[in-house]
């Protein structure tokens, strides 16, 4: 039913999936740019026309009674930015504990501009040995889907490098809010 309405609701306004790689068992998915609301709709209806069920980080601010439940059954994990609590051992441990698990990241980590990403997911891809696939949120042209895809290195900023090209062009909602500086 989530996937009937989901389509519904990318042919309404417009949108289409682009996807030119397959999912495999574990991987993190980079979705960006990320200046808008709108991304987690139009993110979610992406994952169930490809029929896929993504885990998700989100702050822990969100996750107040009744909301907070239904983000957990629909793949949110919360993320308790106030503590240092070792988010990036924690999903290692999730990933490597797991049979399959395709955990979805905003790597700016907030809607407004950044000076530069988040990078936890990178060391998790590194550390759980998982392929990271990059995930456009492309306002201009209306499509959303994974475009590339990339298996962490160990040279940082070599990987960082080709992240940060492949994402260059892609145009946020807002586009004044969107850094494709990314470190």
């Amino acid at each position: 039913m989530l996937r009937i309405i989901s389509i519904l609701i990318f042919k309404i306004n417009g949108w289409k999936v682009v996807d030119s790689i397959n999912y495999p068992k574990k991987c993190i998915v980079i979705a960006a740019p990320h200046t808008s609301n709108w991304d987690f709709l139009i993110g979610r209806c992406y994952g169930y026309i490809q029929n896929i069920s993504p885990k998700y980080l989100i702050k822990s601010e969100v996750f107040y009674p009744v909301l907070g439940y239904l983000l957990k059954l629909n793949g949110g994990i919360p993320v308790y930015r106030k503590e240092k609590n070792n988010v990036v051992q924690q999903i290692v441990d999730l990933l490597n504990s797991s049979e399959k698990l395709i955990l979805g990241v905003a790597p700016e980590g907030t809607r407004s501009k950044v000076n530069k990403w988040k990078t936890g997911f990178y060391h998790i891809a590194l550390k759980a040995n998982v392929p990271i696939l990059l995930c456009k949120l492309d306002y201009k042209n209306k499509q959303v889907g994974i475009f590339n895809q990339i298996n962490p290195s160990g040279d940082f900023e070599k990987d960082m490098q080709f992240i940060e090209d492949a994402f260059r062009n892609i145009e946020g909602k807002i586009p004044a809010y969107y850094n494709p500086d990314i470190f």
